[in-house]
């Protein structure tokens, strides 16, 4: 393995947090006997071309500093390679860090800890889902660790990102609620391996690696990321009553015992409906219909 360890930052993740927390991190790493080369780039394209270059050039490690937005970054590069990854998570809802059970806005930990794992040979293999949209050609797909959501989060979302005012969490606390005054189930068609398809109206449906989206909220709550399998959340047609007590628990997970919530088991998921924009890992993927494939131990992970 080699001596030189890859620091992918971004300096903006909460609030700042990337920038400060990069120096810890680094220098545990230093520590341990490991050189460190910083990765920042000049946009995400930028970083991804450097971070392959890296790879390509045979880095012993990248360890991704920021919130789940450098972790996807990270995972574009690395996964199906036998480079490990590290993070060091300091954004603003680190899901893919609290499903892997790694520290969260602790970077001197977290750098010890990758640091440690490094030393010891200690890597875990953990499960990736692969996304792909027809036509979109052989690029291989959209790699991520954590949620693919779609339907009303994901509306949520649009809704927040098109909006300039106000800042921070408070915008997508007003997109909930205008989302909710035209809240409207949606016409799903859901294919489940090489099942039939299933005709369904839903709120929302979740194809979970990890447990959380959002900053922790659970809403694949026992999903198990090196099981080889998705958890599909499917929540159903709610009314907009229902939708208001229902998805408070999605923070505790205790939506997934509603009767209007039913989970299903899959390696392969194909999903589609009209008008609906697909995230995953919290970034957009664009428009339905996309297909995501649970692929086992496509990532080397620090831990």
């Amino acid at each position: 393995m080699s001596a030189e360890i890859t620091l992918l930052v971004n300096p903006t993740a909460g609030r700042g947090r990337g920038a400060h927390a990069a120096q810890p991190a680094a220098s545990a790493l230093r520590a341990a006997g490991f050189s460190v080369r910083t990765v920042l780039g000049a946009d995400a394209a930028d970083a991804l071309a450097r971070l392959r270059t890296a790879v390509r050039e045979g880095t012993g490690a990248v360890i991704a500093v920021g919130g789940d937005g450098v972790v996807s970054l990270a995972l574009q590069a690395l996964a199906g390679t036998l480079v490990p990854l590290g993070v060091v998570a300091v954004g603003t809802g680190n899901d893919f860090a609290r499903a892997m059970g790694l520290p969260v806005g602790e970077p001197a930990q977290a750098g010890r800890l990758a640091a440690e794992a490094l030393k010891e040979g200690r890597i875990r293999e953990t499960d990736l889902g692969r996304v792909s949209r027809a036509g979109a050609g052989a690029d291989g797909g959209t790699w991520y660790g954590t949620v693919l959501c779609s339907g009303f989060d994901s509306r949520v979302n649009d809704r927040g990102n098109r909006m300039r005012l106000p800042a921070g969490r408070f915008k997508y606390d007003l997109a909930i609620l205008a989302e909710l005054a035209a809240f409207r189930p949606f016409p799903y068609r859901i294919t489940l391996d090489d099942g039939p398809v299933i005709e369904t109206e839903a709120t929302l449906v979740a194809v979970g690696n990890g447990t959380s989206y959002g900053g922790g909220m659970r809403i694949c709550a026992d999903a198990v990321p090196d099981d080889g399998l998705f958890d599909v959340v499917v929540v159903g047609d709610c009314s907009r009553a229902t939708l208001l007590k229902v998805f408070p628990q999605v923070y505790k997970g205790t939506h997934l015992g509603h009767p209007k919530v039913t989970v299903h088991r899959a390696a392969k998921v194909t999903l589609e409906a009209a008008g609906i924009t697909a995230y995953a890992d919290g970034e957009p993927l664009g428009p339905l219909p996309v297909s995501a494939d649970c692929v086992p131990g496509a990532l080397r992970l620090l831990a």
